[in-house]
């Protein structure tokens, strides 16, 4: 009888486990459509790819590359193969209806004229602004709303610096003119001092703010050994594009306070943030597939900032 008791008993235990293990189960399989539609319903965010993050890729393939762009998640671009009144071999409208048809549209571009030593002395920009003619009726077909410079030979004189910046400020003249937003896009050599003076601090003194404004890359300005919220509140409204860039992967570094920028995003002006990734860990689409999952995922990120 005893025997048969802790058999009982056992049998009794037993399908107790089975029945808590089966709830477990079924909680697990309950919650588990859940999960996946909360990862799959993250928010949908206003986010530009500077195209160089793809550049060996776009060389390659360009449909295919822009096509993946699109399925990404990003929703607008930002062009880096302007020449010749084309972007990438295409035309404006070619190049604007691929961005299109990837469910994108097309934001900005970098593109520069520098001056010649010659136009530098003489101060005399009727060439390049020639020349600014035809590139600002190429990126009006292409629908940009910005034309953004993204660097410039380091001048070896305030003299020349200044020069620089009367020619930007007509650059930004005939933009805004014809519907479009100038501006100049950092790298770390403009936090050296020409003379007396930091060049950054120079350029956005002595540019006019009608006519031109700065797309700052925020890693840029890290690794040139400055706060990129305390330009967002010495120049309130200066940075309508922001790169928003680290050494590698976004959030790679640990070195890039992306928390502190965008909290300040209000006092930049900002109106785009746009994804910059020049070196991987990986291959360079899963590398910037994941820099843009990182801001995706970051609750400090809005959903749009041109709202």
């Amino acid at each position: 009888m005893d025997f048969t008791f802790k058999i009982k008993s056992y049998t009794k235990n037993i399908m107790k486990l089975t029945l808590i293990l089966a709830s477990v189960f079924m909680m697990l399989v309950a919650c588990q459509p859940k999960a996946e539609a909360e990862q799959t319903a993250a928010p949908k965010k206003d986010i530009a790819l500077q195209l160089y993050s793809l550049r060996e890729d776009i060389k390659k393939d360009y449909a295919g590359t822009i096509k993946k762009v699109g399925e990404m998640g990003f929703t607008a671009v930002e062009a880096a193969g302007y020449a010749d009144g084309k972007f990438y071999g295409k035309t404006p409208e070619e190049f604007k209806a691929d961005i299109e048809a990837a469910g994108m549209k097309v934001l900005s571009s970098h593109t520069a004229r520098q001056l010649s030593d010659k136009e530098l002395a003489d101060k005399d920009f009727t060439e390049a602004l020639k020349w600014w003619d035809e590139a600002i009726k190429a990126h009006k077909a292409a629908g940009m709303e910005y034309v953004i410079t993204p660097w410039m030979a380091t001048p070896k004189t305030l003299k020349d610096l200044q020069t620089y910046c009367e020619y930007y400020n007509e650059i930004g003249k005939k933009c805004k003119e014809n519907g479009l937003t100038f501006g100049y896009h950092n790298h770390a050599f403009e936090f050296n001092k020409i003379e007396d003076k930091l060049m950054y601090d120079y350029m956005l003194e002595n540019t006019n703010p009608e006519y031109v404004f700065f797309q700052m890359d925020v890693y840029w300005v890290v690794r040139g050994q400055y706060s990129p919220v305390d330009y967002f509140n010495a120049h309130k409204g200066r940075f309508l594009l922001l790169h928003i860039k680290d050494n590698k992967e976004l959030g790679q570094s640990g070195m890039v306070g992306f928390d502190a920028i965008f909290k300040n995003t209000d006092a930049a002006g900002t109106k785009h943030i746009v994804v910059e990734v020049e070196k991987y860990n990986f291959a360079p689409v899963e590398s910037v597939k994941m820099s843009l999952d990182y801001l995706l995922n970051c609750p400090l990120v809005k959903e749009s900032y041109n709202k």
